[in-house]
């Protein structure tokens, strides 16, 4: 499983003083994008020649309000592996332990050209087998 911090920011928020929904997957994303780069591999994954891993599917459930100064820890692990496609599940979680939001987001591996899918390289295989849960 994969952890890094973030701090929720005034301008990360609504109206109402809690978290809009958008930032909640921009947090996901930046998760993601931090998890991909500590991924030991040869090849590029966001600039690689030959695929691309558009994201298919996301889903967020609010369970507790993120407000502006909270500190909070997303966790982020390999939920589902696929042929050509793979599922993280984040979860958002306060200085009380409690999980405040879940996300969970499809990627598929597509062809670069043709955007057809292709099965998941060996070496990013070898890296989400090692933080599946």
């Amino acid at each position: 499983m994969f952890k890094q911090k973030i701090r929720i920011n005034f301008y990360d928020c609504d109206p109402a003083g809690i978290l809009f929904y958008a930032n909640l997957f921009k947090f996901a994303h930046k998760t993601y994008e931090a998890l991909i780069e500590s991924f030991e591999m040869k090849a590029g994954y966001f600039d690689n020649e030959n695929f691309v891993v558009p994201i298919i599917h996301t889903e967020g459930n609010y369970f507790i309000p993120m407000n502006p100064g909270d500190k909070i820890e997303v966790s982020v692990y390999v939920s589902q592996i696929r042929n050509s496609s793979f599922e993280l599940t984040y979860n958002f979680t306060n200085h009380d332990s409690n999980t405040c939001a879940q996300v969970k987001t499809v990627h598929v591996f597509v062809d670069k050209i043709s955007f057809k899918k292709i099965n998941v390289p060996e070496e990013i295989l070898k890296n989400l087998e090692a933080n599946r849960r």
